[in-house]
């Protein structure tokens, strides 16, 4: 959400060089640091859902399998958009250039933030559903 909101803006008001620097560092330790938790985060969704077809209630089954599909979507457009993009500027950010191309690259990462914003809300929101059908 924050990058949403905020970062995309504050980005607008850099240099490539530090556009660069800045977004290479931050995906960088973001990949690293976040693919266990959303690793977490997905394997509990599935989790979830077993246990709630293990239960039987068919408004739980939909909201906790529509959470599994929003985090599908999110990890689809990650890595076919996103990863690509962060890989560039982490390689360049670490090799001290930046590439030609440094603005549309982060474009293009901007250009699915809000999507993936989104579908990780979507998906929060799906899994309150199933917890509330449930209790």
């Amino acid at each position: 959400m924050f990058c949403a909101l905020v970062q995309r803006s504050a980005l607008r008001h850099v240099d490539d060089e530090v556009l660069t620097k800045v977004m290479g560092y931050v995906h960088f330790y973001g990949d690293k640091r976040l693919a266990v938790p959303g690793a977490i985060s997905v394997i509990a969704t599935v989790l979830t859902t077993a246990a709630a077809a293990a239960i039987g209630d068919p408004a739980i089954i939909a909201a906790d399998a529509a959470a599994i599909l929003m985090l599908a979507g999110w990890f689809g457009v990650f890595l076919r958009i996103s990863a690509p993009v962060n890989k560039r500027q982490t390689s360049a950010a670490e090799e001290g250039r930046t590439p030609d191309d440094a603005r549309s690259l982060q474009e293009r990462w901007d250009s699915v933030i809000n999507l993936r914003a989104g579908l990780q809300g979507l998906a929060v929101a799906a899994l309150l559903v199933g917890a509330v059908a449930g209790s």
